[in-house]
């Protein structure tokens, strides 16, 4: 599969190098095994660089409740024999000092499918364990909430918010700038 951008690549390849020499640091997954889980293994997976305009971005932080980091998102799109499997995006967020990054799926018409944690650098007992994320499958953005009968983890709250507010922003810039063309 070859499917990212050379600078695209080295960014996530830097991030995981400058963090791999923290004693708690755990790579689960590379690049290419995130999009084989979120796509399949015969999928052809394409970069989607999308560049929001300064009102676009207003409409997604507010959708989300979150900042945008970037003027630049990238989506990774899933296909196979020209129709769309669904869409993925790579986030990584610092959680207390140290990085997580998580695969977010969603499916064609935008709806979150799963959650996958690609890598966490945190002391892993502040780890969200992979059921806790189950709860916020297909949920309307509005709904992914902790005030939305979302469940905190004791112990974890950091890493739990980091994770909502990575859902939020991909599920926000989904909406905003996808489908609308999708519809």
């Amino acid at each position: 599969m070859t499917f990212f951008h050379k600078g695209a690549y080295w960014l996530f390849t830097l991030t995981l190098l400058i963090t791999a020499g923290t004693g708690h640091a755990k790579i689960y997954y590379s690049k290419n095994e995130a999009m084989e889980l979120a796509f399949g293994q015969d999928a052809r997976v394409e970069m989607l660089s999308l560049f929001p305009t300064p009102e676009q971005i207003e409409a997604i932080e507010k959708l989300a409740r979150v900042k945008m980091d970037s003027a630049l998102f990238t989506f990774y799109v899933g296909k196979k024999a020209d129709k769309i499997l669904g869409y993925a995006a790579i986030e990584t967020r610092t959680v207390r000092t140290k990085p997580e990054t998580l695969l977010i799926i969603l499916t064609p018409g935008g709806t979150l499918r799963e959650i996958v944690t690609l890598a966490f650098h945190e002391p892993p007992e502040y780890q969200p364990p992979p059921r806790w994320y189950q709860q916020m499958f297909g949920r309307p953005l509005e709904q992914i909430d902790f005030k939305a009968d979302i469940q905190g983890i004791s112990g974890a709250t950091l890493s739990t918010r980091s994770a909502l507010n990575s859902t939020r922003k991909v599920l926000a810039i989904y909406q905003i700038m996808l489908k609308k063309g999708a519809d």
